[in-house]
């Protein structure tokens, strides 16, 4: 089942899945419970798009004092894409940047 669907930076839907976000990312991380919209942000307006693994890319988000909320996922082409994990951490590789906010 779908929980939502947003637009990334490159205007592709990125579709969040009820099995993504509980069984993926909310088992594995509990915290991650109250930033439900904020994940959904990282996707539609992010500080900083990472370059991620196997074609993937991870949109960053500040969330906190040295708290970069982490959102991995694909766009599978321009019209369909998905989040694969999301998470929190102190910092971010600033090596991986491929995209920057102008904001």
């Amino acid at each position: 089942m779908i929980l939502d669907v947003v637009k990334s930076v490159n205007d592709v839907p990125i579709r969040l899945t009820f099995e993504r976000w509980f069984e993926h990312i909310v088992e594995r991380h509990p915290y991650m419970k109250g930033f439900y919209d904020d994940v959904l942000k990282a996707i539609e307006e992010p500080e900083f798009i990472l370059r991620g693994h196997r074609g993937s890319k991870i949109g960053i988000c500040n969330v906190g004092r040295k708290q970069w909320l982490h959102v991995i996922y694909r766009e599978i082409n321009a019209d369909d894409g998905f989040v694969i994990a999301a998470f929190i951490d102190e910092e971010y590789n600033k090596n991986l940047v491929i995209w920057q906010s102008d904001k």
